[in-house]
């Protein structure tokens, strides 16, 4: 079986040590959880400073090219990953467009922001049962009158809460106006000096 067996469980820490279980799809998940479950991929473990000291830490668990070390997990154990992130409290501001001297963007700062390596984990979360859920979270919001594309040319665009964004996001796409029917076929052209006259164009 080539499919990836993720673990069953309530944190990340708990699927890394000693899951309930391992399952393909989400069926399987929830028949051996006995209640709701969701697929999510979290961080677990602490913050390693080189990659090397990461793949140490969990030896077994991830892909090692390196000499003497090489290890490449089965299929159906690949639910670990190593993830390169920055350093919490590292400068990660937006970069301004510069449009000087024939380029776009400035050029990259001097120094690399300082990065963490963290084993990343993905298994089916049991999740609380629907009617908890259902009582805890946010209320939803109306989404605007006005399209995504109308929405961000208000000046008030900037202004919309997170959950007023969310069901903006969540609305079905409309069209601008009423879609016309095709006059001519779609290898033809209308004569630019005759805009009557339809003629192929292939």
């Amino acid at each position: 079986m080539n499919a990836i067996l993720y673990p069953v469980a309530a944190s990340a820490e708990e699927a890394l040590a000693k899951p309930r279980g391992r399952a393909a799809r989400k069926r399987e998940a929830t028949a051996l959880a006995g209640e709701t479950v969701r697929f999510v991929t979290e961080p677990v473990g602490p913050a390693f400073a080189t990659r090397e000291a990461a793949l140490d830490a969990y030896a077994g668990r991830l892909d090692d090219e390196r000499a003497g070390r090489r290890f490449e997990p089965p299929p159906p154990d690949r639910w670990c990953a190593l993830v390169e992130r920055i350093e919490v409290g590292a400068p990660t501001g937006p970069v301004e467009p510069t449009f000087r001297e024939g380029r776009r963007w400035p050029a990259p700062p001097a120094r690399r922001p300082a990065t963490v390596f963290r084993l990343s984990v993905s298994y089916w979360k049991v999740g609380e049962p629907t009617a908890a859920r259902a009582t805890t979270a946010e209320p939803a919001a109306a989404p605007p009158d006005d399209q995504a594309r109308a929405v961000r040319r208000r000046l008030d665009g900037a202004r919309l809460t997170a959950a007023e964004l969310r069901a903006l996001a969540q609305q079905p796409l409309r069209p601008v106006r009423p879609q016309q029917a095709l006059e001519i076929g779609l290898f033809e052209a209308p004569l630019p000096e005759s805009p009557h006259i339809v003629i192929p164009d292939e």
